[in-house]
């Protein structure tokens, strides 16, 4: 069976911007790359996709999200910063998993994203192994394939230090809901770690890379050393990654302080934790000395803007942590600014906030945006050496085609922009309306921006009765109190955090 040719007027490919270029898939992989011309003489019997007016693609790799289905603003949930934020989100209705997982799948593959790193908001955590089956299955509906994080914890939650204080402060009526709200799940560790080694037994796909089963420790404070240390052996002996959300808060810093005098970098390092096994969400309130240790250790960060902004973190120094070697992927984290998991707007606002005010900061580059996207992605998202992020011989078939003509509009001249100026062109107007046509796996799964698999109409209606069928959410009355209590943490911040 004849395989088929996917070109543009540019493509990028091997690392690098080429021009009506494009890749041959057969199978599952892509067996070369090229210019068209050349493609087209080397098998002539191929299918073509693509032409002039597109622009190809490897598929784009979301490196730390929730899959929550729709935005939490529209459940009920309005921004705050992030540790009064965490009071609402546990009021919100929930869809049944392999639903809710559908239809954020097909939100992130009309998107241009083929693969995304799940980290998981269990309705029950006596139930969460049932539910990330349920929410493998409907990411594998959408064709996005997943690297799942059920989240361990076993300390601190919501209040990281002082709770008693905290308990204190909170009036007679609202304590049983702020000691629920603190409750560590009632299941085990040991508990944990075994629906762990049973669904890596069941789920974990090393060689097509569909679902890799990644271990969590979800929330920096909310674990303890020893459960971050078993958390890293197991990562090492089923040969597969960790991921956890880090100093997202100052708050988060201030915990590290408080608690060893030193970063949460530092107390990583020196208890043994940091590796090029581990991948860091969000990494806002880092301090100087950390990039140069998380390059030197290998490890990953997952740089989330919308959700930086949104829950009023800050902006994460990119530009530093590059500089110094670090692999920086970029996650949408289910919060983007608009509400749409339109990645192609995350990696322009990613690529805007690297580029800092002044003369001496350092540039980072639309090229270098676009690794960050979808080779640096899939090597913190899946491993180094996973056959994802690149379109290259032997590399598996995930390739989006840009409908290039809408991206550029009517007003530009065919000869604009000059091909120096591509990369930025792309970055700067380029958005999720232009993703035309989504090959994972080398099946194409959106064709002329529709699902080949899934009714989106049907998924949609059937969001909209399951939320339908539950009561609106009731906003409590701990926020405040949280607000409070962490106010009383407050010092002056360093002037790079915005």
């Amino acid at each position: 069976m004849a395989g088929q040719i996917l070109w543009g007027a540019w493509a990028w490919l091997d690392g690098a911007l080429r021009r009506d270029a494009g890749v041959y898939v057969e199978g599952t992989t892509i067996s070369a790359t090229g210019a068209y011309a050349d493609l087209v003489r080397r098998y002539p019997d191929a299918a073509v996709v693509g032409g002039e007016g597109c622009f190809v693609l490897p598929g784009l790799i979301n490196s730390h999200d929730h899959g929550r289905a729709l935005g939490t603003v529209s459940l009920g949930v309005p921004d705050s910063f992030l540790e009064v934020w965490l009071t609402y989100l546990a009021m919100v209705p929930q869809l049944p998993p392999r639903l809710a997982a559908a239809y954020e799948g097909l939100q992130l593959i009309r998107s241009g994203v083929t693969a995304a790193a799940h980290s998981h908001n269990p309705a029950s955590f006596e139930g969460m192994f049932d539910e990330a089956r349920e929410t493998l299955a409907g990411y594998r509906d959408a064709g996005v394939r997943v690297a799942m994080h059920p989240p361990v914890m076993d300390q601190n939650r919501l209040i990281y230090d002082e709770r008693e204080r905290f308990l204190a402060g909170v009036p007679p009526h609202l304590q049983a809901a702020a000691q629920q709200a603190m409750q560590i799940p009632s299941t085990s560790t040991d508990d944990y770690f075994r629906g762990m080694d049973d669904l890596y037994a069941q789920h974990h796909d090393a060689q097509h890379h569909w679902a890799h089963i990644q271990i969590s420790p979800v929330v920096a404070p909310w674990a303890s050393d020893a459960l971050i240390l078993r958390c890293a052996d197991w990562a090492r002996e089923h040969d597969t990654r960790i991921q956890m959300h880090m100093l997202e808060t100052p708050y988060q810093r201030q915990y590290a302080f408080r608690r060893w005098n030193k970063g949460f970098i530092a107390h990583l390092d020196e208890i043994g934790a940091l590796s090029d096994r581990l991948t860091l969400a969000h990494m806002v309130w880092v301090e100087d000395s950390d990039a140069a240790l998380l390059a030197a250790r290998g490890v990953g960060v997952a740089h989330n803007a919308s959700s930086n902004l949104r829950l009023r973190s800050g902006i994460a120094p990119v530009a530093a942590l590059l500089n110094a070697g670090v692999r920086v992927g970029i996650g949408l984290d289910g919060h983007g600014l608009d509400d749409d998991q339109d990645y192609l707007r995350e990696m322009r606002l990613a690529f805007t906030l690297a580029n800092r005010p002044g003369a001496r900061s350092a540039d980072v580059s639309p090229l270098t945006v676009l690794e960050m996207g979808t080779r640096l992605g899939a090597e913190i998202t899946f491993g180094e050496h996973t056959a994802l992020g690149v379109l290259a011989a032997g590399r598996l078939a995930d390739v989006v085609l840009l409908d290039w003509n809408a991206v550029k509009g009517a007003w530009c001249p065919p000869s604009f922009p000059a091909e120096a100026h591509v990369p930025e062109f792309l970055l700067r107007r380029a958005a999720r309306a232009h993703v035309r046509d989504v090959m994972v796996h080398g099946e194409w799964f959106v064709r002329e921006g529709r699902h080949t698999r899934l009714d989106e109409a049907e998924i949609s209606r059937a969001v909209c009765e399951a939320y339908a069928a539950q009561p609106p959410p009731e906003r409590g009355e701990l926020d405040r109190f949280v607000r409070q209590h962490y106010a009383a943490w407050d010092e002056p911040q360093r002037a790079q955090h915005l």
